[in-house]
C-alpha cells in the first residue's frame, strides 16, 4: 500500500529513510502487522521519495479508496541498494521475519489497541 506523494511530502522531513515497523488499519477494519519503506529505493531508482506499506496479512480484495491508518514504532535498518532483486527480496522477507518478531513484545502489542485505528463513521470510503 502506497501513500500519495501528497501524504509522503507531509512526512517530516527529518525522518531517516530506512525500513520500519509497526501497525495499520485499513479503514475500520483490523489492525495488522506492517513493514514500512521511507525512501527512493535505489534498486529501482526512483527520482521521488516514496512511502510504501507492506501489511503483513492477505485482504480479500483491494482496498485503493480507503484510508490507511499507521503507526511506525521501530526502525530495523537503512534504505540500501541491492545487487540483484534477489538479494532485494530476501532482504524484504528478513525485514517481516524482524518485524513479526519486534511487534510481538508487549510494548508493540499494545499499541495495536490504540484508539487512533478506531475511525469515526463519517471517515470511512467504502463501508
Amino acid at each position: 500500500a502506497n501513500f500519495s506523494e501528497q501524504v509522503v511530502e507531509s512526512f517530516p522531513s527529518d525522518i531517516s529513510t530506512g525500513i520500519y515497523y509497526g501497525w495499520a488499519c485499513v479503514g475500520n477494519g483490523d489492525v495488522h502487522k506492517m513493514v514500512l519503506s521511507i525512501g527512493w529505493n535505489p534498486f529501482y531508482k526512483n527520482i521521488k521519495k516514496s512511502v510504501e506499506t507492506h501489511i503483513i496479512h492477505t485482504f480479500k480484495e483491494d482496498f485503493y479508496g480507503e484510508i490507511l491508518s499507521i503507526v511506525i514504532t521501530g526502525y530495523i535498518r537503512p534504505e540500501k541498494n541491492f545487487d540483484s532483486l534477489e538479494a532485494l527480496i530476501s532482504a524484504i522477507q528478513e525485514d517481516i521475519e524482524e518485524a513479526k518478531r519486534q511487534l510481538d513484545l508487549p510494548e508493540h502489542l499494545k499499541l495495536k489497541e490504540d484508539n487512533f485505528f478506531h475511525l469515526p463513521e463519517s471517515k470511512i470510503v467504502n463501508n
